[in-house]
């Protein structure tokens, strides 16, 4: 294998906007060269981990922190990363005919074993596209030969990447800490026996959290809806379970972070204090996808926190999870990492923190470090909606949350809500409205002494995209025209000037639903995307609504039929594919948000999902047995 630092790349990274997003020798980047390339071949696995976005949205990036320290671990693997360019060097690239290089070494990534995908949103499916074409690899997996490298993906929305199985040889379902290093451990040893793609494909298929596209094939009904899904690799199981990680103090902690050349994104040092949620909100694909829930220690965490403390010259910590809140002993871990973080004047940040779950004295300590402004997610401005997504918190934890924090020096807050929703009407668009306009009044009918001087408020609103392995996956997508109606009814309604009006785009929302619900016919339609121009979709300067809907002309109603209400005993194109939350669970809770009933958290009790065959986190047989004791459901 030829190591490869071109002088044309260096010379024109001089004509680009900003370099630092490609020449690497960060602190805490792993060049091990030297010792890697003195192994034989056969016994080394050199991995281009991929994230296809920009350079400060890869490097906020957790998993790419986690995953590249894993994988260098291995003194026979040599992890290195690559990015989507910007247009800029794109554009000199092709102009130069030159090809896509690492960050670490500048080798072409068509020289690596393997080439690793990072998703975390469908809005970055072209941008893997133009990264296999710049590197000069063919884009579909049945055109490339075994000279050609293994194209594997992974991330958050693996859970249905039908509509990109075309590009993949391999997909990776659920935690990717241990079972990736198995994998490419797996792949060494293929090298050694110098067998066939195929044959290494055939091996791992068995893997938990491996799935092999090829080995599946999806059959249409004359309507464009799914017949079935056949098993065309008699091996191969006929459904693919997720990998987890069963217990989360053993999975690896990236305590010595890559620290970034330049301004990013989010420019913090991280803590994953759990992974999962209890909830159950019924719109949320990470909260199923993720469960079981399961916690870190805080002597686990404490240490960590001291490492990133050293190993980094960050100015904030932010303690990562869904809903940080329903961490069990969040007071004592704050308690413990204050007295770190405060002499050093590092902020201490809590996102995903629920009204329901809120602690007025957590906030006050946590604002000793910085008294930033105060984020919740309402997400629907009635009760009656709130209690059909299943979101249980009610106005009464708003407005006493907000009135506590206005009289204790708070004079800002964000709102989060989302429109169209299932069953939403009017009503409950005009009651975000009216929610937002009654926190104001709780500001103004505070006597001045008790209050803030002055108060913003955030108003926030996206549009809902049904996702698979949710209750909602059955649901429509309300039309542009609906979405036009309901955004400007809100703008018409919140002309304060206290108060700040922020929406998502209409078109974007659109195919983002598409993607997310996609099966394997929307490759072609990916790809006569890309080929028209589109690349980096994900940020609304690059977007181009109608090269979407030309190359939607492929399929047999368009948009429309991916956006449709699903019928009850309709095939999904992610059917074969195992998350641990069972259709049936899934089918129950649909029927429950229709009737307008909540669902107990997991806290409260068993649901009944399916996730306690994995016997870990809320799931662990002591608590489950609890929570039936205590009138749950039992699993």
């Amino acid at each position: 294998m030829q190591r490869f630092e071109s002088p044309q790349f260096r010379s024109i990274l001089r004509s680009v906007a900003k370099p630092a997003r490609y020449v690497g020798g960060e602190l805490y980047a792993i060049d091990k060269r030297n010792e890697f390339f003195s192994l034989r071949e056969e016994d080394r696995v050199h991995f281009a981990f991929c994230f296809p976005d920009l350079y400060e949205i890869a490097m906020s990036n957790l998993a790419i922190q986690i995953i590249y320290a894993a994988l260098n671990r291995d003194d026979h693997v040599f992890c290195e990363r690559c990015f989507a360019p910007d247009v800029d060097l794109r554009s000199l690239l092709r102009k130069r005919d030159l090809p896509l290089v690492s960050i670490e070494t500048m080798t072409p990534l068509s020289e690596f074993d393997i080439i690793g995908f990072s998703l975390h949103y469908e809005l970055a499916y072209t941008a893997v596209l133009e990264m296999l074409d710049l590197a000069g690899i063919p884009l579909r997996a049945a055109d490339r030969n075994d000279s050609d490298p293994l194209i594997v993906a992974g991330g958050p929305i693996a859970c249905n990447l039908e509509p990109m199985a075309s590009f993949f040889d391999l997909i990776l379902l659920g935690d990717g800490e241990f079972q990736l290093p198995k994998l490419v451990d797996e792949y060494r040893e293929h090298k050694v026996s110098k067998g066939s793609k195929y044959d290494f494909l055939r091996r791992v298929c068995h893997m938990d959290g491996i799935y092999v596209p090829a080995f599946y094939e999806p059959r249409y009904r004359d309507d464009g809806q799914i017949e079935e899904i056949s098993v065309v690799e008699p091996i191969a199981p006929k459904s693919v379970r997720k990998a987890i990680v069963r217990d989360f103090n053993l999975a690896p902690i990236a305590t010595s972070p890559i620290v970034p050349n330049m301004e990013v994104t989010h420019d913090r040092m991280v803590l994953e204090i759990f992974r999962g949620c209890a909830r159950g909100c019924r719109f949320c694909q990470a909260g199923f996808t993720y469960r079981p829930l399961r916690e870190r220690s805080p002597e686990t965490l404490v240490d960590a926190a001291e490492k990133l403390i050293d190993s980094t010259g960050c100015d904030e910590m932010g303690l990562l999870s869904l809903s940080t809140s329903d961490y069990s002993n969040i007071d004592g871990l704050t308690r413990a990492l204050l007295p770190m973080v405060e002499p050093r004047h590092i902020n201490l940040s809590l996102p995903s923190l629920r009204l329901d779950a809120f602690d007025f004295d957590l906030a006050e300590r946590i604002a000793r470090t910085r008294r930033g402004g105060l984020t919740f997610a309402p997400e629907a401005g009635t009760q009656r909606l709130r209690d059909v997504i299943n979101k249980n918190i009610s106005e009464d934890d708003l407005f006493d949350t907000a009135r506590t924090a206005f009289e204790n020096g708070w004079d800002r807050l964000k709102l989060y809500f989302m429109l169209g929703l299932p069953t939403e009407t009017d009503e409950d668009v005009e009651g975000i409205v009216d929610l937002t306009m009654r926190l104001l009044s709780v500001w103004r009918d505070l006597p001045k002494e008790r209050r803030s001087k002055r108060l913003f408020v955030t108003v926030s609103t996206s549009f809902f995209i049904p996702k698979p392995f949710t209750p909602f996956q059955w649901e429509r997508q309300i039309s542009i025209n609906e979405m036009r109606e309901k955004q400007q009814r809100l703008a018409d309604g919140l002309t304060d000037r206290r108060i700040s009006y922020r929406w998502h785009d209409f078109e974007s929302s659109v195919i983002e639903a598409v993607l997310a619900r996609g099966d394997r016919r929307l490759s072609d339609v990916i790809e006569r995307a890309w080929r028209a121009g589109s690349y980096l979709d994900a940020w609304h300067e690059h977007f181009d609504y109608d090269i979407w809907l030309d190359a939607l002309s492929l399929i047999p109603g368009g948009a429309d039929f991916y956006t449709r209400e699903r019928a009850e005993d309709e095939i999904f194109p992610w059917e074969h594919l195992d998350i641990g939350v069972t259709r049936r669970f899934f089918e129950r809770e649909r029927r429950r948000s229709r009737e307008g009933r909540v669902s107990l958290s997991c806290f409260d009790g068993c649901s009944a999902c399916g996730c306690s065959v994995w016997q870990t986190g809320v799931c662990s047989p002591s608590v489950h047995d609890a929570c039936s004791d205590n009138g749950g459901v039992s699993c």
